[in-house]
């Protein structure tokens, strides 16, 4: 099978690392569409062979990518059209249609209670959304939670097929010499508490809740933020109000597959706990690298822990959300001393062999017609 995958950018964000991720696993012959940012994870794709193609898209408005799209759709001979993030499912689906593919498969990355993107969940952005999600074959959600929100807008349940992210396992094992090595190069002391964060810095990450909290704990306690993004001046700004400039290493980016020394697993090593105050969350990804890290886990919301049994993620813990929620919860962990470093089963379950293999059945099924049949 050959199919072509239509994402909106490929800066470094869950879904573009997500998608090179899958590639690598995915039994089919792929290549990659970015509508516009050709970043570094189009960069990655190149290096494993993916032929990424950039449609040079300069706004939403840019309908003059549709023809371009559908030339590219049409000259490719593919079997089917993947598309990921909002703009790209619209633009992607609509193109489709116009280049005679009816093959057409979306996954749904980032739809929350009240925003998708980061943009608000207005009625005409799930109108507009519903309206391209009917030109489609198939819609995959990363979790049941998203499915079950999809399935509130009116998207037909026959239509939506849960495939969850994925992580390989093994790369987040945890590496004591890492550990040195990491804190080493960000003056961080070996006696040091580390809270770890890792995602976009943007509004609903809500990573200023965990500056508030950092104020409220002991001077050995650090801050660790992996990412980057529009929010980082203001907190930026933020530290420095609270006093907290010697106690907060901002790393910036990470990515997620390399054979570097510096990539995400290698930073994960360096912390104590991982923190995840966002209160809307698809699937909760840094959740599952942080639980596969070893790390115990505090998070606000996170369906990739909540649709699995209690005993399956050991190590996470839920908080209500505001900053002396956290700063509580970590004192707890931090008096509860170093355990050891060992993956559990709900990281595990998450392999990115079962989720691209999850991806085939409803990818056959879409280019016969029929009606995939995947367990979630």
């Amino acid at each position: 099978m050959k199919a072509l995958h239509v994402i909106t950018g490929l800066g470094v964000g869950g879904a573009e690392q997500q998608l090179r991720l899958l590639l690598r696993h995915l039994p089919a012959a792929c290549d990659v569409v970015t509508l516009t940012n050709p970043g570094p994870v189009a960069e990655g794709l190149t290096a494993d062979g993916v032929r990424v193609i950039h449609l040079g898209m300069s706004g939403n408005r840019d309908v003059g990518a549709v023809p371009r799209l559908v030339k590219v759709i049409r000259g490719g001979g593919y079997d089917l059209v993947h598309t990921h993030l909002f703009r790209a499912c619209l633009y992607g689906r609509i193109a489709a249609r116009l280049a005679g593919t009816r093959a057409v498969v979306a996954t749904e990355h980032s739809l929350g209670d009240s925003q998708m993107e980061g943009r608000p969940l207005t009625a005409g952005v799930r109108a507009l959304y519903l309206t391209g999600e009917r030109l489609g074959r198939a819609t995959v959600a990363v979790s049941p939670s998203v499915a079950e929100r999809l399935t509130r807008w009116g998207v037909p349940r026959q239509r939506i097929h849960v495939v969850p992210n994925g992580i390989e396992v093994e790369r987040f094992r945890f590496d004591p010499r890492a550990r040195v090595a990491i804190r080493r190069q960000l003056g961080l002391p070996d006696e040091a508490f580390v809270v770890g964060a890792v995602g976009r810095l943007a509004p609903g990450k809500r990573f200023d809740v965990l500056l508030h909290a950092l104020a409220a704990l002991p001077q050995d306690v650090r801050l660790l933020l992996i990412g980057g993004g529009p929010e980082e001046g203001g907190l930026r700004a933020t530290t420095a109000r609270l006093g907290l400039a010697d106690r907060v290493v901002f790393a910036g980016e990470r990515p997620h597959l390399s054979t570097e020394a510096t990539d995400l697993p290698a930073f994960l090593a360096a912390m104590d706990v991982l923190a995840s105050p966002s209160s809307e969350e698809a699937f909760g990804l840094a959740v599952v690298e942080g639980l596969a890290a070893g790390l115990p886990v505090l998070y606000v919301r996170c369906p990739a822990v909540e649709d699995l049994p209690p005993d399956a993620a050991t190590g996470a813990g839920r908080v209500t959300g505001d900053a002396d929620s956290f700063a509580r919860a970590l004192l707890g962990v931090r008096s509860a001393g170093a355990r050891a470093r060992l993956a559990p089963e709900a990281a595990r379950h998450y392999s990115i062999t079962r989720s691209a293999a999850q991806l085939m059945h409803v990818y056959e099924a879409a280019a016969s017609g029929s009606t995939p049949r995947v367990s979630s």
